[in-house]
């Protein structure tokens, strides 16, 4: 494990950081930066610029936007997380997916229009930065936990293939086309024929060093390396006449503060183009956050990369970008190189700083089809295939819903494809919270203890009694689902049942529904000669329990008595009268 700046306050014992000091985390480590560390940040900050101009330069192409607008994500984006973000080796910039889905998503608002294209792209932006920005203040960071890993393993599978085929044409030198992605399949196989073979070996070179050097050179600028040799090839061979398309001359100089021209109300659909540029910014900056914290022993905070987002954000709307997240890729070169504090992203873009200012003229020569080459390396980190494997093996249901949210980026396109992956992460999730398993229990031999007879068949039944405990809070969506269960169960008892006993210690809340529930099936029980007895439940759910009365109908109510109380104390009470027939699910 590397040496870490310094331990999060959680761990080191000290109090956590309060007023300003919180929002502001330089102030935290900035007091105990050494003097060793420049160094590394500086040599971090230049690799990572190596990095981020060649591929920032092909994401901009994947937005549909100018060249230079990937690289002011970079300059300004990494500079302002620096001041407001709590991860010391988390790169920002632009990313594959968002690039992919600003661009075929701004297309049909845009109309054709360059400026409009910009200028959509900003406000996205920097309506992505309002929402980051109101979600760190009403503390909503953990909402986005609610979309769960499954769904963007396959959505990111999608996108992967997605961004891929939107790349085929510029390594075959072929024109392309279509707007979704079977239409460009299909484009692309008719127009195969017509392949500038120069081109595609040119390609296939540049992918093959790409490969080699993510292999053999980790974390080194290879992308720079292969740019440079790419353009001087260009520049002084006959190769530009075999066909090759390159990037032109980019504007000099650093990008101007400017307003989009452009507000909310006068672009339709930009909103939820924003809400997933949030939404995919956010989980993948955390997920990258928290892997690169823990090989450094230090603690994010969730919360506060909101708001480093938010500023990075609003940032890059103000000055001529499109949004910005934290990648794995460029946090991981950044990290390799080096980097000990955010002051790495600083250096990182004084350097494409400078290079903006003094050095833009040396790409006008740049192909085309090498920044397609670094894009289908790059994108190819999305699939996953280990993951794909083990969720397939663990659990058939988790990959069919997987492959949902695959198939829904493939046949909707991105910008959908999202939208349909939040919607099933929320249906899942209510689908679990709407069936909660309902333990039947019985008692492991030898001992006190009782836990599920169902995997647990070597577990001991109590003759006269059921026991049953359900697996989640008890809440008006789910005790429908519980009840019907419960007399199931009963129904099947071959046995007489005298006693049922409700175990509540899963359920750590309950509203009226749920009390309401527990006092019918109480009622009804009485009418046949059972008594239900209540135990395990929460100092919050006794509360409740008690306000509607129901310690009445069943009982004292305490934390102290066990199941095995309440069965003992069932064998020592002599029956008063036989106990009429089971009842059954109509007599409820």
């Amino acid at each position: 494990m590397s040496e870490a700046p310094a331990l999060s306050d959680a761990r080191s014992g000290r109090a956590a950081p309060t007023g300003w000091r919180a929002l502001f985390p330089p102030a935290q480590w900035l007091p105990a930066y050494q003097r060793g560390w420049l160094r590394r940040d500086i040599v971090a900050g230049v690799t990572l610029a190596a990095y981020g101009i060649p591929v920032s330069l092909a994401y901009a192409s994947l937005a549909g936007l100018p060249a230079q607008y990937g690289v002011y994500c970079y300059l300004v984006g990494g500079f302002f997380y620096a001041l407001f973000g709590s991860s010391r080796q988390l790169a920002i910039g632009p990313t594959s997916a968002i690039s992919m889905l600003v661009g075929v998503t701004v297309a049909d608002m845009a109309a054709g229009d360059p400026g409009r294209w910009a200028s959509i792209a900003a406000l996205t932006a920097l309506l992505v930065a309002v929402m980051c920005i109101g979600a760190w203040l009403l503390r909503l960071s953990s909402l986005v936990n609610f979309i769960s890993e499954t769904i963007l393993l396959g959505f990111k599978a999608g996108a992967a293939l997605t961004i891929a085929l939107t790349q085929l044409p510029k390594l075959f030198g072929v024109k392309g086309g279509g707007e979704f992605f079977f239409e460009r399949i299909s484009i692309l196989a008719g127009q195969i024929p017509q392949t500038n073979l120069a081109v595609l070996a040119f390609g296939l070179v540049a992918i093959g060093m790409l490969l080699l050097g993510e292999k053999f050179l980790p974390g080194r600028p290879v992308a720079l390396a292969v740019v440079v040799i790419s353009t001087v090839l260009l520049s002084v061979t006959s190769l530009p006449e075999l066909g090759f398309k390159v990037v032109g001359a980019l504007p000099q100089g650093l990008p101007a503060f400017r307003l989009p021209a452009l507000r909310p109300r006068d672009v339709d659909g930009v909103v939820p183009l924003a809400f997933a540029c949030m939404l995919l910014s956010y989980v993948e900056s955390v997920s990258a956050a928290r892997a690169l914290a823990q090989s450094h022993g230090y603690e994010i905070d969730a919360r506060q990369e909101l708001l480093g987002l938010g500023v990075a954000n609003l940032s890059a709307g103000l000055f001529q970008a499109y949004p910005v997240a934290g990648g794995l890729s460029q946090s991981s070169v950044n990290d390799k190189a080096g980097a000990r504090t955010p002051l790495a992203l600083v250096f990182a873009s004084i350097t494409i700083g400078l290079c903006l200012m003094f050095l833009t003229g040396l790409l006008t020569n740049l192909p085309n089809v090498v920044l397609a080459a670094i894009v289908l390396v790059a994108v190819k980190g999305l699939i996953d295939i280990g993951e794909l494997r083990h969720v397939w093996r663990v659990s058939r249901f988790e990959f069919a819903i997987t492959m949902a949210a695959f198939a829904a980026v493939l046949l909707l396109g991105i910008l959908k494809g999202v939208i349909v992956a939040v919607l099933v992460s929320m249906l899942l999730l209510i689908r679990r919270a709407a069936r909660p398993h309902l333990a039947f229990l019985g008692r492991i031999p030898g001992t006190r203890l009782f836990s599920d007879i169902e995997r647990n068949p070597d577990n001991e039944p109590t003759p006269g009694v059921l026991i049953f405990r359900p697996e989640a809070a008890l809440l008006y969506f789910n005790v429908e689902h519980v009840k019907s269960g419960f007399w199931e169960r009963l129904r099947a008892c071959q046995e007489p049942i005298r006693l049922v006993i409700c175990d509540l210690s899963n359920s750590p809340a309950m509203d009226l529904a749920g009390v309401r529930m527990l006092a019918t099936m109480h009622d009804a029980l009485r009418a046949s000669g059972t008594a239900l007895q209540v135990v395990g439940a929460h100092a919050e759910v006794r509360d409740v329990l008690r306000a509607e009365g129901l310690d009445k109908l069943v009982g004292h109510l305490d934390r102290r008595t066990t199941i095995a109380d309440a069965v003992d104390d069932f064998h020592a009470a002599a029956p008063a009268d036989p106990p009429l027939e089971p009842l059954h699910a109509g007599d409820v």
